[in-house]
């Protein structure tokens, strides 16, 4: 891998690393915001689920912009958009104030997101691209593995701490990326004409009609059927098993290393050895089985190691997915990546509402439930992706360095 395509990388990564930190910080503050200003427990759960909401919103809207104006535009927008919202957090004292800048980090960390996977799509060859996409999850997943506990070791001398951190972190990423990111689409390659605007249904339904239709599909089922264990785990620890706030973060520290492990270091591998369609099938049918797994877990050894294994496996499943729909865009790849995001954001919002509602019924139904989605995925997997990596008519290029990595920090 080029030099200049790895100093490319390291940029977007810590970026995606800000982003995710700046969101995972807040979690464990926002309770006491809630208690503070006489809020309840409603309150604090569409105070976490309104980020993914407007991140299903404005996900497709950057990445159609940044294939307009470049990629490069969009990300410097978003990490400062996204500093400044954390300083207004910090300073905030009403409820209401809360909910709106909840909504409007959602907003401008979607402008970092897909432009980051669109830019990946630009300047990666087909062969490497799963590893690439993995190597962004893997930093987004730092991010979430570092946010909640740094969050609440920042907390204790005042509640406004970790929002300045965040926001200066942000400024930093944003210089970074003004100084050392080379733009990754020629002017002549940019999009033009038309309007660029929300929820676009025609470019949506152009979206759900083109290679990439039975991706986005993919992209939500999967998402809905992962869910069900994000959602619902920690509950499922305390209620069904028993277990302390000890154990349960020793669980989810054991989750973040190991999600960690699975999209850096090994979809890039595997995506090479096997092609992506061969690991998302892969990964679908052991993921419905080691759901399986976890419910026939009872001891503290096997629940720690039937959930790490659970999370390596269907860590591969989204870079591999969005690596994929890079591959096969006919929409540019801002637009793809976008809708790709968006797709994976309602499965966010869908999982855990289901999951929650079927924990009410049962414990063990959201394990059960997301064995048989996982399940009847990998079934229609079978049918929806064609063997082999590439689409006919798709330049995949797997040995020729693309332009913008060739470019170096000079430009594309």
């Amino acid at each position: 891998m080029p030099l200049p395509f790895q100093k490319n990388v390291a940029v977007l990564s810590f970026a995606l690393v800000v982003v995710m930190l700046g969101m995972g910080m807040v979690i464990p503050i926002f309770p006491f915001y809630i208690q503070r200003l006489g809020a309840g427990g409603s309150a604090f759960g569409f105070l976490v689920a309104i980020a993914a909401l407007t991140e299903l919103v404005f996900g497709p809207f950057w990445g159609s912009l940044s294939d307009r104006v470049g990629r490069k535009p969009i990300l410097v927008i978003g990490m400062l958009g996204f500093g400044l919202s954390m300083v207004f957090f910090g300073i905030s004292t009403r409820l209401w104030q809360l909910f709106v800048l909840r909504a409007l980090s959602g907003v401008l960390s979607s402008a970092t997101l897909s432009p980051a996977m669109a830019y990946i799509g630009d300047s990666t060859p087909g062969r490497e691209r799963g590893g690439a996409m993995g190597g962004l999850g893997a930093a987004a997943g730092l991010g979430v593995i570092l946010g909640p506990a740094l969050g609440g070791l920042l907390a204790g001398d005042s509640l406004a701490t970790p929002f300045f951190i965040g926001a200066g972190l942000a400024a930093v990423a944003a210089a970074l990326i003004a100084v050392f990111l080379p733009e990754s689409l020629p002017r002549e390659a940019r999009k033009s004409g038309g309007r660029v605007g929300l929820l676009d249904l025609r470019q949506l339904s152009g979206a759900l009609r083109s290679p990439i239709g039975v991706l986005l599909l993919l992209a939500l089922l999967a998402t809905v059927g992962t869910s069900n264990f994000e959602a619902i785990f920690s509950l499922y620890a305390v209620d069904a098993l028993g277990y302390g706030p000890e154990r349960v973060g020793v669980i989810l520290s054991v989750v973040g290393v190991v999600a960690l492990i699975g999209r850096g270091l090994l979809t890039g591998a595997f995506t090479r050895r096997w092609g992506e369609p061969a690991v998302i099938r892969g990964a679908l049918l052991a993921g419905s089985l080691a759901f399986l797994l976890l419910l026939a877990a009872s001891s503290f050894l096997s629940v720690l190691l039937t959930v790490g294994l659970f999370v390596l496996i269907t860590a591969f499943l989204r870079p591999a997915i969005h690596s994929l729909t890079s591959q096969r865009a006919t929409v540019g790849q801002g637009v793809a990546m976008g809708w790709s995001g968006a797709f994976v954001s309602l499965g966010r919002i869908i999982g855990p509402l289901s999951a929650g509602a079927a924990y009410d019924l049962r414990a063990w139904l959201p394990y059960a439930s997301g064995a048989i989605i996982l399940g009847i995925v990998f079934l229609l997997s079978l049918r929806w992706l064609p063997r082999g990596q590439h689409v006919a008519g798709q330049p995949a290029a797997p040995d020729d360095p693309p332009a913008a990595v060739m470019g170096g920090a000079g430009g594309p």
